[in-house]
């Protein structure tokens, strides 16, 4: 039997995730997960692949407000503004992404721990980026501030196969997945085009390429040629080297660890 093993939401894209023992599907994705995000002044989106550090960046949430930590500096909290002016922003091919400008105390914070200049935004209310045409199931499916998809699922055994080819194991933190599932084989998920966990749907549309921030240790910042170099031997796609599968939420509803994941299709 499969079942969820982890569920993890990142409020700031980049940043740290956080594990939960159940989370809410919105047709966006798991409640909170990248509504947030940092920018350059200009409004373009910044990720560990420009700035490793933002990984040692944690972001916790309560209520209406974060509290921004990094090591060795004060702690911030920030009250979130989901309504306001809008400040336009680009994701990859997404341009004018409404977004709302979390204040100078944010954006100082931020730059100071940085070393460069960079605003924080938050997702604005209302607004919908709508996933690509091309891999969408309906027309109204849709994503927040992640590259193209609300959902990654990755299984526990996929992990296993990959980390007994490398010379030294690597965690599931350096592909940051919002549905970890155990109880297959690996890779197994790869083939599935359709699940359900409880009253939840999704469509695992298009397996995730991987990038050069799997190669970051999420607590060192040391970079590394694997697991990239290990992946594009034996994981190599016309899309590159692959691990793991974007899903859509068909419906809402809510998910919870140790949960059973029902193939459909």
């Amino acid at each position: 039997m499969i079942t969820i093993s982890n569920l993890t939401y990142y409020p700031i894209k980049a940043c740290r995730g956080f594990d939960a023992a159940e989370s809410f599907v919105e047709r966006m994705g798991l409640v909170k997960d990248r509504r947030m995000m940092v920018v350059t002044p200009e409004g373009h989106f910044l990720t560990q692949r420009e700035i490793p550090k933002l990984a040692l960046v944690t972001p916790t949430l309560t209520n209406d407000s974060v509290t921004l930590s990094a090591p060795n500096v004060d702690s911030l909290r920030v009250e979130i503004r989901a309504e306001g002016d809008i400040f336009p922003v680009q994701i990859w091919k997404s341009a004018d992404v409404h977004a709302i400008d979390q204040g100078a105390q944010a954006a100082e914070w931020f730059s100071n721990w940085l070393g460069v200049a960079v605003r924080l935004v938050h997702f604005a209310a209302g607004y919908q980026r709508r996933v690509s045409a091309e891999y969408a199931v309906h027309a109204d499916d849709q994503t927040g501030f992640a590259d193209g998809y609300p959902i990654l699922v990755i299984s526990e055994e996929s992990l296993q196969d990959l980390n007994s080819k490398l010379d030294a194991p690597i965690p599931m933190n350096r592909f940051r997945p919002n549905v970890v599932v155990k109880g297959g084989a690996p890779f197994e998920e790869d083939a599935w085009k359709r699940i359900k966990i409880g009253g939840v749907e999704l469509a695992l549309v298009k397996p995730c390429a991987r990038c050069v921030v799997t190669t970051i240790d999420k607590e060192t910042l040391i970079q590394d040629k694997e697991p990239l170099k290990t992946l594009s031997q034996y994981r190599k796609h016309e899309l590159g080297a692959i691990f793991g599968m974007n899903a859509i939420p068909l419906n809402e509803g809510k998910i919870q660890t140790g949960m059973r994941v029902e193939i459909i299709e």
